[in-house]
């Protein structure tokens, strides 16, 4: 079997592909595929594995921004991972993750996130579970008591908006110190931002998009730099409350939002977890934030059977991180899937105790400071 790029005569194989792995989807879904795909596959982000001439699996690695601790750094984005059923089993998507893999550091992306269908294939090749969408549903009416206190300018939102929205949420997400949250580039949130079936505003420090496809309504995300940003806009979405009986709301696990209800206890959170892989160790380091008032000097070795791995020392003060590979055996020993959850703040104790993270303990605290986080999504892809 060879590895290569996807072309424009290879998107019917694709698709066949994709409908095999996912089930059908409506003709209007295909299509909006296709603009999203055909502009990004000479710059290979999109890679097959094939059986001579067939397609025998395929994924793409869209080009996003996310941001830890407020931060902003590229990330490669997986999507579409597909093998057909009669090659299943073949050791196929693993040779494909490892082509992906590979590729996205290639293309400059020190780390990369991706929504799993199944666990066990992605966890084999570095990704480990790191965060989640968090999807709240509450009563409709429950938004009807939050009132903004003075008048915020909004304005419906179409796809002339798209580099407006890109550098709102480069605002918003570094001065919250958000971790985790991603953006399309402006060519994909011009796309999306088409969408006839969307309801969409903007204000100046603050968007939201959601959806009415039955009784209920869908926000899909909802992001504001201020108080009353955040009163408005979720104001907008409640006044359909006379129709509407639920509203499902893709949210942060702390979204102030919550703390605007007047009733709490009737809200239902559903989690659509994520899995993250740093791809360069050095890179991703030196690109992340860190809380200006931690300190952090730790000796960390990393075995990654895809990268390679090797023994870094990590030096973090005032809000950044420098990396400098060393020969020393001391420190701790992580997978690469440990330091990968151990990037996306999941604790020391907990990597211990699930085997993957072991060594010296001393740096185990100031570890814990310094990658600290919550990190969510508040888009699915």
């Amino acid at each position: 079997m060879d590895i290569r790029d996807v072309t424009p005569d290879d998107l019917d194989d694709v698709l066949d592909l994709r409908r095999r792995s996912f089930g059908p989807s409506p003709e209007a879904d295909k299509e909006r595929w296709r603009q999203a795909v055909l502009p990004v596959l000479g710059e290979g982000r999109y890679i097959g594995v094939f059986d001579g001439s067939r397609l025998a699996g395929a994924a793409r690695l869209r080009g996003f921004t996310q941001w830890w601790h407020g931060r902003p750094q590229p990330m490669a984005g997986i999507a579409g991972v597909t093998v057909g059923p009669e090659d299943r089993g073949r050791g196929v998507g693993t040779r494909l993750m490892r082509a992906v893999i590979r590729r996205g550091v290639a293309l400059g992306d020190a780390v990369s996130a991706l929504y799993p269908a199944t666990t066990p294939i992605y966890r084999s090749v570095g990704y480990e579970h790191a965060g989640a969408q968090h999807v709240v549903t509450l009563p409709a009416e429950a938004l009807r008591a939050i009132r903004p206190a003075t008048e915020v300018k909004v304005r419906r939102m179409g796809p002339a908006d798209a580099a407006e929205v890109v550098s709102l949420l480069h605002r918003v997400h570094g001065a919250a110190r958000a971790s985790g949250p991603a953006s399309w580039d402006v060519d994909t949130w011009r796309l999306w931002l088409g969408n006839p079936d969307d309801f969409l505003y903007l204000t100046e420090d603050g968007y939201v998009i959601y959806r009415w496809p039955g009784a209920d309504i869908e926000v899909d995300s909802l992001v504001a730099g201020s108080e009353e940003t955040l009163r408005t806009l979720w104001s907008l979405v409640g006044s359909g409350s006379s129709v509407a009986k639920q509203v499902l709301a893709s949210v942060a696990p702390d979204d102030p939002m919550l703390w605007l209800l007047r009733e709490w206890t009737r809200v239902e959170v559903r989690q659509v977890r994520w899995m993250f892989r740093v791809l360069d160790v050095a890179t991703a380091v030196e690109r992340r934030g860190y809380p200006e008032h931690v300190s952090c000097d730790a000796v960390v070795s990393v075995a990654d059977a895809v990268r390679g791995g090797g023994t870094w020392r990590l030096e973090i003060s005032g809000g950044s991180g420098a990396v400098t590979p060393v020969t020393s055996p001391d420190g701790v020993q992580l997978s690469v899937n440990g330091l990968s959850a151990l990037y996306a703040g999941i604790p020391s104790a907990t990597l211990r105790l699930s085997g993957l993270m072991s060594g010296d303990d001393r740096y185990d605290e100031a570890l814990d400071s310094a990658f600290a986080a919550k990190p969510y999504m508040l888009e699915h892809w």
